[in-house]
């Protein structure tokens, strides 16, 4: 096999590799979703609150630098939000504290109830091909 149809095999395959785990995060999206309108459903108002507040979070980031907006080029986000947001779009984040809160002293089904919302977040995000910035605020590779 040449040189140019290895290199378009291989990248044929990693286009594939990427649908199934956009696909797989997809999936989760929709579980954390769930998950989050049952505690929401079988908590009450305070853990449907955090569960949605939780879900919009991440994205709030952009308000750190706020005033650095206009100056950005299309999809850019200030560098000096970059470390906060790459912070609340790491799913190893709310996983540790899903981990914490399951066997530690702490049973507050809304702080659960959050977890779920910000995992579904991350999932979304994932999903749709959105995942953390370079230090100059551009999507990574």
């Amino acid at each position: 096999m040449s040189t140019a149809a290895t290199t378009a095999h291989t990248r044929g395959r990693g286009r594939g590799f990427a649908v199934v785990r956009r696909t797989a995060w997809l999936a989760g999206a929709l579980f954390w979703s769930a998950f989050s309108v049952l505690e929401a459903v079988n908590h009450g108002w305070l853990a449907g609150t955090l569960a949605l507040t939780f879900f919009v979070l991440p994205d709030l980031t952009f308000l750190v630098a706020l005033d650095e907006a206009p100056r950005m080029a299309k999809g850019q986000l200030p560098p000096r939000a970059v470390p906060y947001y790459n912070a609340l779009h790491r799913a190893s984040v709310p996983l540790a504290l899903m981990v914490a809160y399951t066997f530690g002293p702490v049973a507050w089904p809304p702080a659960f109830a959050a977890l779920c919302g910000w995992l579904a977040h991350i999932s979304y995000d994932r999903a749709f091909g959105y995942g953390l910035r370079s230090k100059e605020g551009f999507q990574r590779g």
